[in-house]
């Protein structure tokens, strides 16, 4: 029986048990062996090798007997790095150098351990530096001594600082200065202590002399005796206006525009078209209306034309215009005593002034003795029904009220009865300011006098419609409106103190010919009075100066 062959390390490895044995591969040259040695090397780099636990057993058998073996546990040892060439003395010498720097700029911080044991070394070197003892820092130069030069320069600067700014120093310093001062013979309070010399001749101003001198001149003067002041006599109370002066201060701003232009116009000494044509610009501005203005500039030419004409003149002219058209509609607001109550229904748009002309009205009325009773028609507005009362409580008036939202045509009904039952002359019933362009509103109005008529068929005896004199051209729309759904029977031109276009007057009356009863030219409760066409024409055109 042939000698059996020693088993080879893979089959070992990987079995095989007693089988034939191959045939012998081709030897390989050591270039090819060098090559896969290579390749196996990338290969086992790149990917290492994982194999089943009984054969990397084995494996691990097979390489510690041939010396190879590595595990996880024992790693082999890395190879010793070079010995590092010991340092020359100029590169510690750069070292100590650059070192210092970095300490300098950023000292060093070191864990405890680390710390201590730098300071045991450097301890050994003498140079340990703790927070406790600080390295003595070097000694500053010694100052030079001065000269006496400089003390005496430095002795003159500090008396002038002394004398211009007293030094004032802590307690602690301005004893020690004041121990100082006494040893050296002076005190801050005080010149130096008599030596018993005598003192040296002072400037001109020290001397008792002068002193006296402009002590003299600084002595006070005596009071000088002051009169007994005469009580003045009591400011005489400012006269009370009449109704023609406070017209005219209340359309002085109306009067002012218009005069100022017509005295811009007529500076030529004869009348011709030019200044015809300017005079009728000047008319449409101030309200006046195109008719008027057209009167107002026939009447001139047919009269006055190519010949000499002043301003005064025109103005003259104007207000003789002015009352042809106004005499016929001033008419006083009649109240028949037969009839009882009389019933003035007053309406007008918003702000228009209708609650404070009726209490204006209560006030007139209550002064000539006759019995006012209020409505505060207006229940729309909380306000309205508080001015109402506020001017009840002023005349002595009642007032009929109701909360606010309320019907109006229903308080309406109750102020007529309650004021025939209690025996009133005079009720005036306000209503809430609606535009004339609003058909439901104006459909309100009308139902408040029907509801009136109820109770009393031949009221309301008078419609009033409070016109603003602010307003314009509007105020034509608001005539002609209100006057076919209410039953306008007169006007109230309200305002005239607050526009400089006060010629709308003129031309309402001269279109809608309805009785101007009164006017207003302010606030005041004396403000309102019958209207009167020569005094506003007189007022507008200046003509009673």
């Amino acid at each position: 029986m042939a000698e059996q062959k020693k088993k080879g390390f893979f089959q070992r490895l990987f079995g095989g048990g007693d089988k034939p044995a191959p045939t012998p591969p081709p030897e390989h040259s050591v270039a090819e062996e060098l090559e896969a040695d290579i390749v196996l090397d990338e290969v086992v780099e790149a990917a290492p090798l994982v194999l089943p636990p009984d054969q990397e057993i084995a494996l691990e058998e097979a390489m510690h007997e041939a010396g190879l073996l590595i595990t996880p546990d024992a790693p082999p040892a890395p190879p010793e790095p070079p010995a590092e060439p010991e340092p020359t003395v100029e590169d510690e010498l750069v070292a100590d150098i650059i070192l210092d720097d970095i300490v300098e700029a950023a000292p060093l911080v070191l864990p405890p351990d680390q710390e201590i044991a730098l300071e045991e070394a450097m301890h050994e070197a003498g140079e340990l530096v703790t927070p406790e003892a600080p390295p003595a820092p070097p000694e500053p130069p010694a100052e030079p001594e001065p000269s006496v030069e400089d003390e005496l320069v430095a002795d003159i600067i500090l008396d002038d600082i002394v004398e211009a700014a007293p030094l004032v120093l802590p307690p602690d310093q301005e004893i020690a200065l004041e121990e100082a001062l006494h040893e050296a013979g002076q005190t801050i309070e005080g010149p130096p202590t008599d030596t018993g010399s005598e003192p040296p001749a002072g400037p001109p101003e020290a001397t008792p002399a002068y002193i006296e001198e402009v002590e003299e001149q600084q002595a006070p003067e005596p009071a000088p005796v002051l009169p007994v002041p005469v009580p003045a006599a009591p400011a005489e109370p400012p006269k009370k206006q009449n109704w023609l002066q406070r017209l005219a201060s209340g359309l002085k701003r109306s009067s002012d525009q218009l005069t100022g232009s017509i005295a811009a116009v007529f500076t030529k000494k004869k009348l011709d078209q030019a200044m015809l044509d300017d005079l009728e610009d000047i008319l449409i501005q101030s309200d006046f209306g195109v008719d008027m203005a057209t009167d107002v500039t026939e009447a001139l030419r047919r009269d006055r034309f190519d010949r000499d004409i002043s301003s005064d003149e025109v103005r003259d002219v104007l207000a003789t215009e002015i009352v042809k058209v106004l005499e016929p509609v001033a008419q006083p607001l009649l109240i028949d005593a037969g009839t009882k109550p009389y019933v003035i229904l007053m309406v007008g748009v918003n702000g228009t002034g209708k609650t404070t002309t009726i209490g204006k009205l209560a006030s007139l009325y209550g002064a000539q003795g006759k019995r006012v009773m209020l409505a505060a028609g207006d229940t729309f507005r909380a306000a309205a029904i508080e001015q109402l009362q506020v001017w009840g409580e002023r005349t002595g008036a009642p007032v009929v009220t109701k909360p606010a939202g309320s019907d109006a045509s229903g308080l309406a009904y109750e102020a007529v009865e309650r004021a025939k039952a209690e025996g009133a002359d005079i009720l005036i019933i306000d209503t809430a300011g609606r535009l004339q362009n609003r058909d439901e509103l104006m459909s309100e109005l009308e139902k408040i006098i029907r509801v009136i008529k109820k109770v009393e068929p031949s009221a309301p005896h008078a419609t009033l419609l409070t016109l603003d004199a602010t307003t314009g051209q509007n105020a034509l729309n608001q005539v002609e409106i209100f006057g076919k759904r209410a039953g306008v029977t007169g006007l109230v031109m309200t305002k005239l103190d607050g526009t400089a276009r006060g010629g709308i007057l003129v031309a309402i009356a001269r279109k809608f010919a309805l009785p101007v009863h009164f006017i207003g030219v302010g606030e005041g409760v004396d403000n309102l009075e019958a209207f009167a066409a020569r005094d506003f024409a007189a007022a507008i055109a200046r003509t009673a100066e």
